[in-house]
């Protein structure tokens, strides 16, 4: 792993305004905190071994997944299917369940009709029963994104191309949608339609209010010349720089990444079929071919907890090994 440390004040071993790669500690689950903008984390093993326990009672917990392309059936990982019921087998096993799931795109491979029936039979397996959507760029291939919207938008009051907001437990969620245009060598675009929408959205909103922004790709400059950013970004998270507790949730890159900025705590989600190399570390992104054993400690998932009157939520990626 090279991680890349722009400034560390604390001499921590973590960047206040860089990010940290944390594919290493992700292979093992990692706990991480937020509090007043200073980020914490434990490794799940460290946690065991000085007898700590995790965050026992909370008000709202939710776990995000990633990046399933049902259908996808190349060396990478000739069975996607598979390693997606293991993560629902993982939600499944967990002794207090999430109140939903967050599915961050790329539900499908090449947005079939089939890879689509294929996802939902899988995850009537799961005993979360709600889940909230938004697409991913191969969930948009054949008709802009109709087929999903169709499926996926039903329990939710979606505007414009398929953008949404709820309120859970006195957090707001907001869905977003940066796949429809790619700009560039790939960078997501929100767009004028959706960047009025979020301005509206959050206007009305207590400065306290937690946020939770999820869409694909991410909505900060992961690394731009394979197209690991969205063109518009900045915009957006304008409109959220007065809120004390802002944490955004992407999927598309297949590995853990965070970054902090102020009042805004960035994740991105491991996927549940392929990994793919990290920034600037091969020629170009897409599916890497690792030996048959590591595969399943680079896939994985991601728990969220949110405790009613505290600033932190509590991040736990763990791997399918």
């Amino acid at each position: 792993m090279s991680d890349y440390i722009s400034h560390d004040d604390e001499h921590d071993g973590i960047d206040r305004r860089g990010f940290l790669k944390c594919m290493a500690w992700a292979g093992t689950g990692v706990l991480w905190t937020v509090s007043g903008g200073v980020l914490a984390s434990k490794t799940l093993a460290q946690i065991a071994k000085a007898g700590s326990s995790l965050p026992k009672a909370t008000d709202l917990s939710f776990l995000q997944i990633s990046d399933s392309h049902i259908g996808f059936n190349k060396d990478a990982n000739k069975n996607v299917t598979e390693t997606f019921k293991i993560a629902l087998d993982r939600i499944n096993a967990m002794p207090a369940p999430p109140s939903f799931l967050i599915h961050t795109g790329d539900i499908t491979q090449l947005s079939k009709p089939e890879e689509f029936d294929t996802f939902d039979e899988v995850l009537k397996s799961c005993r979360t029963r709600d889940v909230f959507h938004v697409p991913g760029e191969h969930d948009v291939l054949n008709d802009g994104g109709k087929l999903y919207r169709e499926r996926y938008l039903k329990n939710v009051e979606a505007k414009g191309s398929g953008w949404y907001s709820f309120n859970k437990n006195g957090v707001h969620f907001i869905g977003l949608v940066n796949v429809l245009d790619l700009q560039a060598g790939g960078l997501g675009q929100l767009g004028e339609e959706q960047l009025a929408w979020l301005e509206g959205d959050v206007k009305g909103l207590g400065a306290d209010t937690p946020i939770v922004v999820f869409a694909h790709i991410p909505l900060w400059a992961v690394y731009p010349q394979w197209g690991w950013g969205t063109s518009d970004s900045e915009r957006a998270l304008g409109y959220l720089k007065r809120f004390g507790s802002v944490t955004v949730l992407n999927g598309h890159i297949h590995q853990v990444l965070q970054k902090i900025e102020g009042n805004v705590t960035f994740h991105t989600a491991m996927s549940t079929a392929f990994p793919q190399p990290s920034p600037g570390t091969a020629p170009s992104p897409g599916p890497m071919k690792v030996p048959a054993e590591k595969l399943r400690s680079l896939l994985g998932l991601t728990n969220v907890e949110y405790k009613q009157g505290k600033t932190a939520l509590a991040i736990i990626d763990s791997n399918l090994s």
